[in-house]
């Protein structure tokens, strides 16, 4: 199945996307033009995010944010253990809330584990391992998410079926052979191309507000310094 097709297909079932009411699909309205706003930064963690919100996301009045972090406080030296990173996730939900934003969050995506391991000892993921870890961290997003009734997207599940990760020049995450870089953690420019899809196609399934979105979050959300990210793809997208 190509990717396209099986976005398209996993948008409209559960669990793939959640916790709004079904409603009728919507033509985006284009009376005026979409603002998208990259509040990503790179090596952040829940604890930066909380520092920053104030400043990156809150003082533009977002109609819609778009979050996504707990890489780095799963997978860094910057690691935050669960229960705190709970804590931190459910202040910045309720602090975006109190502004009356939309909100939609994302789950964390899935990385290429043999690259992790040249980079942090076994050890330091004693004692759940990187895969647990991760989706112990997907599933206080998801758990937020119901709580709050919050949109929810799991891009997770996205590039686990149909990113390929490994060591193939397909993988949307960046490896040797695409990137000529043992990550296995950051998108490539399809795989920011793909998230921005899915984001854009669920906004437009749900009928989100769109005229002012903040994507706050950590590098997945910055993207490259040559301008590859989800956010400008998503704001191409949105003006089209």
């Amino acid at each position: 199945m190509k990717r396209r097709d099986f976005i398209e297909r996993s948008l409209v079932t559960i669990p793939f996307v959640a916790s709004l009411p079904d409603i009728e699909p919507q033509t985006l309205s284009m009376d005026q033009p979409s603002l998208v706003i990259n509040a990503g930064v790179g090596g952040n963690n829940t604890r930066d995010l909380l520092a920053r919100i104030e400043k990156d996301c809150l003082q533009h009045n977002p109609d819609l944010t778009i979050l996504m972090v707990g890489t780095n406080d799963m997978n860094s030296m910057k690691h935050v253990p669960l229960e705190e990173y709970t804590s931190n996730y459910q202040t910045l939900v309720e602090k975006l809330l109190k502004i009356k934003s939309k909100i939609l969050v994302m789950s964390i995506l899935p990385v290429y584990e043999p690259y992790l391991f040249t980079r942090h000892p076994v050890q330091f993921y004693a004692p759940d391992g990187p895969a647990l870890r991760r989706s112990k961290v997907n599933e206080v997003i998801r758990r937020i998410s119901e709580q709050k009734k919050l949109s929810f997207l799991d891009m997770h599940h996205i590039f686990e079926k149909t990113g390929e990760i490994g060591l193939s020049a397909m993988s949307l995450l960046k490896n040797e052979i695409n990137s000529g870089k043992t990550d296995g953690v950051h998108p490539t420019q399809d795989g920011y191309r793909i998230m921005a899809v899915a984001v854009y196609q669920y906004i437009t399934l749900k009928g989100l507000p769109h005229n002012k979105v903040v994507c706050f979050g950590d590098s997945i959300t910055m993207g490259d310094a040559d301008g590859q990210n989800y956010p400008t793809y998503l704001q191409k997208l949105l003006n089209s």
